[in-house]
């Protein structure tokens, strides 16, 4: 009987797609409506939880392409921001180049900005923990596969780190490994944006790609 809905139903991914633009359709909505109680622009709001996230500073190539925008773009957000008096340019390491730094008042917009989603934790918190751990794990693969096309800046991600160690625990709660903190973790701990992340060379992070795409770490 479910061939009947497998030839009247639209292909499974398909379906996810739309789903999942849905939620874009919201996030996009909620970030313009606090964008403006905050009197900035989404841009804006973004590039302040960015700043936000390197209290040592930024240039503007790496924020720019943190942000997916052409540097032309990410300097008028940056001016905008600056006379806004939410964000100040420093000198950098050498006398061409600046970097980028949050001001006091800039900290408290970026902390406003960062519960425009909010909603959203709410709403994925009524899965069941396993349920979100398979959701983040689905997530990490979305954003790489998006990466690997060029449709997204590339995150720091725990699956493109040369610490990852994945299924070096089989068998455990805690399959996969840091090395960097030498420590196990699970599907659960990983991170879509982690400080302390190093890409990966080529050759490793394909190998350790491999092994964690594989169902159950076989």
């Amino acid at each position: 009987m479910t061939a009947i809905f497998d030839s009247i139903s639209e292909p499974l991914s398909r379906r996810v797609t739309a789903g999942l633009a849905k939620i874009g359709l919201v996030l996009r909505s909620r970030a313009w409506k606090g964008a403006g109680l905050a009197g900035v622009t989404p841009t804006q709001g973004q590039a302040l939880a960015l700043l936000r996230e390197a209290p040592q500073g930024m240039k503007l190539a790496a924020l720019a392409h943190l942000l997916g925008v052409s540097a032309p773009t990410a300097s008028e957000t940056v001016s905008a921001l600056v006379a806004k008096q939410l964000a100040e340019k420093t000198p950098g390491s050498d006398r061409r180049s600046l970097t980028l730094k949050l001001t006091q008042q800039g900290e408290t917009i970026a902390l406003r900005t960062a519960d425009w989603p909010d909603f959203l934790g709410t709403a994925v918190e009524t899965l069941d923990p396993s349920e979100q751990a398979a959701f983040l794990r689905a997530l990490v693969k979305i954003i790489r596969a998006l990466q690997e096309n060029g449709d997204i800046p590339v995150q720091r991600m725990c699956v493109t780190c040369r610490h990852f160690r994945p299924y070096a625990h089989p068998g455990s709660p805690t399959p996969h490994h840091c090395a960097f903190v030498d420590a196990p973790f699970a599907d659960r701990h990983l991170r879509l944006n982690c400080p302390e992340q190093e890409p990966a060379p080529a050759e490793q992070r394909d190998a350790a790609w491999t092994r964690f795409a594989a169902p159950a770490g076989a």
